[in-house]
């Protein structure tokens, strides 16, 4: 299976995640799972322009993502596939039982979050969605950059 990450990151596709994951992991598509992205061909371009060259970037709508990532699963190619928050991470895995672990990036401050790791903030209802992700078998931590140590769901809530 060539799903090499699945990962949640408020700041969608950056230098940490294209080159701290894609270079490590060897990606060569990142697919973007998000609906309104999906639909806005100026933010498209935006990141398009965080991706190096010789990686190709593709943007879905939760809709189109059990498809998508039916595809990646059956390809050779390695794949990242990221999506921007904890209720959209929840619904791909709803739809594409090929995701069996999923990686906690970056989620920031925000009005009802507190902090569980440094680059971690969830609100109770964001930890207990991750918490049912668990729950259904899937592999649930947190770890910012590949050289760091995952942290599992346990100690996040």
């Amino acid at each position: 299976m060539t799903l090499a990450l699945v990962r949640v990151d408020d700041r969608y596709i950056h230098g940490q995640v294209v080159v701290g994951w894609g270079q490590a992991l060897g990606a060569e598509l990142m697919v973007l799972v998000d609906d309104a992205v999906s639909h806005s061909e100026w933010e498209q371009e935006l990141y398009r322009m965080g991706a190096p060259p010789g990686m190709e970037v593709e943007f879905v709508s939760i809709t189109d993502a059990a498809e998508k990532t039916a595809q990646v699963a059956a390809s050779r190619r390695r794949t990242i596939v990221v999506t921007g928050d904890v209720d959209t991470l929840v619904r791909l895995c709803e739809v594409a039982p090929s995701i069996r672990k999923v990686n906690i990036g970056g989620i920031h401050q925000a009005p009802g979050r507190r902090e569980r790791l440094p680059y971690v903030f969830l609100s109770d209802a964001e930890a207990e969605q991750l918490r049912r992700l668990a729950e259904r078998g899937i592999d649930v931590s947190a770890q910012d950059v590949p050289t760091a140590r995952p942290v599992a769901l346990s100690e996040l809530l």
